[in-house]
């Protein structure tokens, strides 16, 4: 009788075994051979390398796409963004739809040219929360995106590491609340002339397909993603944490820090260290204690020239204002460095020396910054250190007598506009529907609006400090 047990127990685990084995799937079994899923496929143009900045970030040309999705996926896309806006596209109510459940609408798989190459499965979606809203309850369909090339690649194996020479990601904006198109541009140059680690920039014509024949959307900026290529071009490293926070940095919480890598491990410890640090008590019982700590956590002097730009070029979605629009990258040395993020509505006030109290809400930090409160401690704290103080405004008088003079933005103001006016206004321009712009003599206008505005700010710069 045992015997026969035994016999039964072995041939019962044999057949688990042939089953576990013959259910196992082969790894050769998922390989799709790049080359013949896309005839366009080339190690140049579509697979990881090092990136091509020339090509993909031209800055004396325009690069021209073409996106295409099906009718069923852009009704799912309708789908999934009215439901995070609780309206319809195009609905025209009176108050601005938010995403109040802060996620990211999802990707829909296109067909995407670009050079008169085609790129498949590429992963496409609507970015942005206000912005966003204020398009979509309008109906217009120049809406913000985001593209990434490889988001699809466990789908469709044929497209595994797939890259748009070398770039894993962009995003596009399509130039919301600014008529000139080119504040994102400009102030993206700005951040990259004082040296910061900042986005490369450019301008593209954009063509998509909805489902209705290929329409003309428009000239976007688009932006390289930081947690893609741009650390490792400017920093040459990458490995340490990357985050796109929403938060006044007064209090840590894991939910307000977006992992950008590393997402896997949840290990908050280096911006929680950072934050502690920033709102210890000893700032008060121990301040030359408290300022060496906090060296050690951030690059200070990159955070106040950082702080300098944005206040010299009046960025009122920047921190300070909004809890968004910045990345924090902790770099191989410990310390974090800040990286800004999202420009198109800079340019557009002038809060003046001396802030009003209680803040200037949608107009900018004064360049004085008084009327900014404990609540936003990484410039309040900051600030009120008399040497640090000084080291801001070295940065602000070094920023209006460079980037600030005529001959440096004025001739580009000049050079972007030569370069897209022809495909923002007339026949071949930006049509109704198509298009952010009322009309085109606001375009046009903007020009001079956003030269005048720059010579103000470096006058009022050299009167704050001399």
């Amino acid at each position: 009788m045992n015997k026969i047990l035994c016999v039964r127990h072995f041939i019962v685990l044999l057949s688990l075994v042939i089953m576990q084995t013959s259910c196992r799937k082969d790894p050769a079994a998922d390989f799709v051979n790049p080359y013949d899923y896309n005839p366009d496929w080339t190690a140049l143009t579509h697979e990881k390398r090092v990136p091509d900045y020339e090509t993909v970030f031209p800055q004396e040309r325009m690069n021209t796409i073409e996106i295409s999705m099906r009718a069923d996926q852009w009704s799912e896309v309708k789908s999934n963004v009215s439901g995070l806006f609780n309206t319809n596209f195009g609905a025209a109510i009176t108050q601005t739809p938010e995403n109040n459940t802060g996620l990211d609408p999802e990707y829909v798989d296109v067909d995407f040219k670009f050079n008169g190459k085609h790129w498949k499965n590429v992963g496409f979606r609507l970015r942005g929360n206000k912005m966003l809203g204020a398009i979509w309850n309008q109906g217009i369909y120049k809406l913000p995106f985001h593209l990434s090339f490889d988001k699809f690649e466990d789908q469709f194996p044929g497209i595994k590491n797939q890259r748009l020479y070398g770039f894993k990601e962009l995003s596009f904006n399509p130039g919301y609340k600014d008529p000139s198109l080119i504040r994102e541009k400009l102030a993206g140059d700005f951040f990259n002339m004082s040296g910061l680690p900042s986005p490369q920039t450019a301008f593209y014509k954009v063509y998509i397909d909805f489902g209705m024949g290929l329409k003309y959307c428009g000239v976007y900026v688009v932006a390289e993603l930081p947690e893609d290529n741009m650390l490792t071009n400017l920093l040459h490293e990458e490995s340490g944490n990357i985050y796109k926070p929403t938060s006044s940095l007064k209090i840590f919480n894991s939910a307000d820090f977006i992992k950008k890598n590393n997402e896997t491990e949840a290990d908050y410890s280096d911006v929680q260290d950072f934050i502690n640090s920033l709102n210890s008590p000893l700032r008060i019982s121990n301040v030359s204690q408290w300022k060496s700590n906090l060296e050690s956590k951030i690059d200070i002097n990159a955070f106040l020239k950082w702080l300098a730009v944005s206040n010299a070029i009046v960025d009122p979605g920047a921190y300070g204002t909004s809890f968004e629009n910045y990345y924090l990258y902790h770099q191989t040395n410990g310390k974090f460095i800040w990286i800004p993020w999202d420009h198109n509505e800079s340019m557009s006030a002038d809060p003046g020396i001396v802030g009003a109290p209680g803040g200037n809400g949608n107009f900018g930090l004064s360049l004085s910054m008084n009327e900014v409160t404990a609540n936003w401690p990484l410039i309040r704290y900051l600030i009120d250190q008399p040497d640090w103080f000084v080291i801001y405004k070295n940065h602000l008088r070094d920023i209006a007598n460079n980037q600030l003079n005529t001959s440096t933005a004025g001739a580009l103001i000049d050079k972007y506009y030569n370069m897209i006016s022809n495909d923002v206004t007339g026949v071949n321009g930006e049509q109704p529907g198509y298009t952010l712009l009322q009309n085109s003599s606001d375009f046009m206008n903007e020009k001079n609006n956003l030269k005048a505005r720059i010579s103000n700010r470096k006058s009022l710069i050299n009167s704050f400090a001399p």
